[in-house]
């Protein structure tokens, strides 16, 4: 019998009776920040020309917020948060988002209630379809979503908008893939608390607790 490949290793073992398509749509949900988080530190951290300026900033410069000289750990910081809770996708169709790991403290071994999981996933989904409108409105249209200007837009030109464009538009699917996920796991997770079929032996033992 083959071990689990890389990617299991990664993420750990795939829940019992989730699809493959949902597998593939945990990944791609996983990825969908990862443009926008090489284009920031691309241009903000390592200094690459990937925007003319920013408004009412010398070229180079960032917003007035954050000091220049951290600017580089502040992109660096912000990507890899967003990958993170991008990666918790995958815990709609891992066994980890069903059964806590055996590693936390009072909750290793028990079941995962279904809403606690579902909420979160929801309200974030949801949130997440506002929000590439208004970075777009704000970076690119250099106004708030409801169409005041504020002055603090990004300024490109040529190969640097396609460049934003193409970085930033995967970003539009976060919501709608999670919100996917989260549909297929509570309809998933529901069905088999229904059935009572499907369960493996330490999630049923667990699920009676």
């Amino acid at each position: 019998m083959a071990g689990p490949g890389l990617l299991e290793r990664l993420h750990g073992p795939t829940a019992a009776g989730v699809p493959r398509w949902a597998v593939v749509t945990a990944y791609l949900t996983s990825l969908t920040v990862l443009p926008s988080s090489v284009w920031r530190i691309v241009g903000f951290a390592f200094g690459a020309p990937v925007v003319e300026r920013v408004s009412g900033h010398r070229p180079g410069e960032g917003p007035s917020l954050i000091p220049d000289s951290w600017m580089g750990v502040y992109v660096v910081g912000l990507s890899i948060v967003s990958e993170a809770l991008a990666f918790l996708a995958l815990g709609l169709v891992c066994r980890w988002g069903e059964v806590f790991p055996r590693w936390l403290p009072r909750l290793g071994g028990r079941t995962v209630p279904v809403r606690a999981a579902v909420i979160p996933a929801a309200v974030g989904s949801t949130l997440l379809m506002i929000f590439p409108y208004a970075l777009f409105m704000h970076y690119v249209l250099d106004s708030t979503v409801t169409g005041v200007r504020h002055g603090g837009g990004l300024v490109m030109h040529g190969w640097q908008s396609v460049a934003f464009a193409a970085a930033y538009l995967p970003l539009a699917a976060w919501g709608p893939l999670l919100a996917v996920l989260t549909v297929h796991y509570h309809r998933r997770r529901t069905r088999r608390a229904v059935s009572g079929a499907g369960l493996r032996p330490a999630e049923a033992v667990a699920a009676k607790r």
